[in-house]
């Protein structure tokens, strides 16, 4: 998404200090594949900070959902619940194992999805519940979470846009079996590419090692618990290099002072376009009180789709670039070779056409800022 031909890009890689002199430790320790000390750092980190059974790197949050297909033993026929307005991945990982997608609305407040919608979406083939974090703002939990316990369903939280936010106090990532986190470099905390697996439930944490090491016990081999390792299991290769996890290392080290500049950039957005948004019935991003979100994207929802693009192109013009967001699943190309219909999610179908994102990186300086909301309250394109 960086056009460096832009002023102000939508997004820009940042560093906090310290990536290049742990990438230069970590070589110089000798072990720059996976599960060097940089990617046990990691882990540690995230277990002991959100407080939970086991993290695993991955080469990226997209695997780390494929894993947890594999771990839940997904099949053929099986069906499996996901908001319709998400990135392809999220179902992606499931419908590779030969899963059917079934698509539910979002909530046109925080857009996540619509718990009201759940139980009706709910077979005796329903394998799984994806929920989707949108910009790292919790779903209803305390609804969804009795619904899936009631019928024996096991959750899996996409929880690429949520590091570090909570719902109710409790850290997002932490309500499901297991979650999934993304350190793409569009994402709070980056090293280019990288995700990880979050483990919830003791009975997936022998086979999700198991499974990220090619379906080897090699993990049992290296704490000594195994005087050789085998292949045991399926599985693939999804552990990232010990570089990436050296530069990712810094980014989680310095996450207060990450955090601190995001809300500082969505606080601003949100305060100096308020008013703006009033006057055009324009929405802008809604946070319930009981959540404390990630930070992690400022969008604005206008009236129809001709003014969003007529104000991305408006933006363009003044060096800014902004862009849309996902567009709906069911009316996908593959969408709709599993069924999928115009106006079965009204609320995804007009987010598809009417969101519109604005530039947010960790440097984004208030000088840039400003400009991008001149440029905003300059806008007459309405259509």
């Amino acid at each position: 998404m960086i056009n460096m031909s832009y002023q102000i890009p939508f997004n820009r890689p940042c560093f906090t200090g310290k990536e290049l002199n742990y990438i230069a430790e970590a070589v110089q320790r000798g072990h720059i594949s996976g599960d060097g000390h940089f990617t046990k750092q990691c882990h540690a980190l995230l277990e002991q900070s959100l407080g939970i059974k086991k993290a695993l790197l991955t080469t990226s949050c997209t695997h780390a959902l494929e894993m947890s297909a594999l771990l839940l033993d997904i099949q053929p026929g099986d069906e499996v619940i996901c908001p319709d307005f998400t990135f392809v991945s999220t179902i992606n990982a499931f419908v590779l194992r030969g899963a059917r997608p079934v698509f539910v609305d979002v909530r046109p407040d925080t857009l996540n999805l619509d718990e009201t919608l759940l139980e009706a979406a709910i077979t005796p083939r329903t394998k799984a519940i994806l929920l989707v974090h949108y910009g790292g703002v919790g779903c209803e939990l305390d609804t969804i979470l009795p619904i899936a316990l009631r019928y024996g369903i096991p959750i899996v939280e996409d929880n690429a846009h949520g590091m570090f936010a909570r719902y109710k106090g409790k850290y997002l990532g932490t309500f499901g079996v297991m979650a999934t986190q993304s350190f793409h470099e569009t994402k709070n905390f980056q090293c280019g590419e990288g995700g990880a697996l979050l483990v919830n439930d003791d009975r997936y944490l022998e086979r999700a090692e198991i499974i990220r090491e090619k379906g080897t016990n090699r993990s049992r081999f290296f704490r000594g618990q195994v005087d050789k390792y085998t292949w045991v299991d399926v599985g693939s290769s999804y552990l990232p290099s010990d570089l990436l996890a050296a530069f990712l290392c810094a980014q989680l080290e310095a996450r207060d002072n990450i955090q601190a500049k995001r809300q500082r950039i969505w606080q601003y957005y949100n305060t100096h376009l308020a008013d703006w948004a009033a006057e055009f019935a324009v929405h802008l991003p809604i946070v319930p009180a009981h959540c404390e979100q990630a930070y992690h994207v400022f969008y604005v929802v206008m009236p129809s789709l001709q003014s969003r693009q007529n104000l991305i192109a408006y933006l363009k013009g003044q060096g800014i670039l902004s862009v849309f967001h996902y567009l709906p699943l069911h009316l996908s190309q593959m969408g709709q070779e599993f069924g999928g219909k115009p106006g079965e999610c009204p609320v995804t179908e007009r987010l598809g056409d009417c969101l519109l994102r604005l530039p947010f990186y960790n440097d984004l300086t208030e000088i840039d800022q400003s400009r991008v909301v001149e440029a905003i309250r300059g806008f007459d394109g309405w259509a």
